[in-house]
């Protein structure tokens, strides 16, 4: 089936360091663009993460430190790469919970603020759960009839992931064709921050999604708990999520 598209849909995988968001880093990331059009463009980056990969990662993915000795660190590509996916919606497989929030994280340590808030976000490991209940090879078997060879490497799970998302829309008719529709239906919460530590409530109000204040307005927290702020500032939490506190924080100072 041809995806119904308003922007281009950019399917991405990341292979990294680990699944920490805040410590781990980028080794390769791998996309196929799909424009409105039909037409399709692929491109494939190594990255050299400025850290050991660990032997449990590289067992993974099968990329060594020597593999990325040569490779530019990710300040050296995200320029480039933001100007690659800007205006596109964006999907991938498990992407929501794990290679959206890291590659945020990557571009802001680069000091490049890409806005990804307004893209839409589909993520095809999401609606084959709520389907099927799979992993990405089984899922491939199943809808395309193919095996996936080579997976863990960023090119085959991305061109698999794409296969297997114009595949769901050919099984399932109740899935519209529709990137709206198919982002909120791929979404797990409605998130604030990529990591999902803070959420919109059912009265589209931001609330802290973890730990003791889980379900309190951020606004309420900030106001009662001053020192909350800070600790979220100093505390092991990925950059995005604490701009996310910041903004709400000025927010309130500037509509006094």
């Amino acid at each position: 089936m041809q995806l119904n598209l308003k922007n281009p849909l950019v399917f991405f995988d990341l292979e990294t360091t680990g699944i920490n968001i805040v410590k781990d880093r980028i080794v390769e990331i791998s996309y196929v663009k799909v424009y409105p059009n039909g037409k399709e463009e692929s491109k494939t980056y190594r990255v050299n993460p400025g850290m050991p990969i660990p032997p449990e990662s590289t067992a993974i993915h099968g990329i060594t430190d020597e593999d990325v000795k040569e490779a530019p660190v990710f300040k050296e590509i995200a320029k480039t790469l933001a100007s690659q996916i800007e205006g596109c919606d964006l999907a991938g497989y498990n992407s929501n919970r794990f290679d959206i929030p890291l590659l945020v994280e990557e571009f802001l340590r680069a000091e490049v603020d890409i806005d990804l808030n307004k893209r839409k976000l589909i993520d095809v490991q999401t609606i084959f759960h709520k389907m099927e209940q799979r992993t990405l090879s089984a899922a491939y078997k199943f809808y395309c009839d193919k095996t996936l060879e080579n997976a863990h490497t960023a090119e085959a799970d991305t061109v698999a992931t794409y296969e297997v998302l114009k595949a769901q829309l050919d099984r399932y008719p109740e899935l519209e064709n529709d990137m709206a529709f198919l982002a909120k239906f791929s979404s797990h919460t409605k998130n604030v921050d990529f990591a999902g530590r803070v959420v919109y409530n059912d009265k589209n109000v931001e609330v802290i999604n973890f730990g003791k204040y889980k379900g309190r307005p951020v606004v309420e927290v900030l106001a009662t708990d001053p020192g909350y702020y800070g600790w979220i500032m100093g505390g092991d939490f990925p950059l995005n999520t604490k701009k996310v506190f910041t903004e709400i924080k000025l927010r309130g100072f500037n509509s006094k």
